[in-house]
């Protein structure tokens, strides 16, 4: 199974201003015997340390939380970027999933993206 959400090219992606959450704008999951690896990509106006993208996470459409991805450092001149994350377990029969973003200034974004629906692979 995998999950794939288009990716929007940064030309026709405004980009957030300052203090504004991470947008996720392209999102790819492969299942690989019984675990995923997501890749997601995002866009938002990092400034440097005081101001960017520092995390997404999987979560089921109730909000619990399956996964977390930290990013360590800004992305200034790299956006949108891409970053995946291994080894998710998922519950059996799971369709669909959100993505929440994270910024240092801002947290957790109060609005998920989703729902992804997981598709049978080709």
């Amino acid at each position: 199974m995998r999950l794939i959400v288009p990716l929007c090219t940064a030309l026709a992606l405004p980009l957030p201003a300052f203090g504004d959450p991470a947008l996720v704008v392209g999102a790819v999951a492969t299942q690989t015997g019984g675990d995923w690896t997501f890749a997601v990509t995002i866009a938002h106006a990092d400034t440097g340390w005081d101001d960017y993208a520092d995390g997404w996470r999987v979560e089921h459409v109730d909000g619990t939380v399956l996964a977390t991805r930290v990013l360590h450092h800004p992305h200034v001149d790299e956006q949108p970027f891409t970053r995946s994350l291994s080894g998710v377990e998922l519950p059996e029969g799971m369709t669909q999933v959100m993505i929440r973003t994270r910024t240092n200034v801002e947290g957790w974004d109060g609005a998920a993206f989703g729902p992804f629906t997981l598709l049978p692979a080709d």
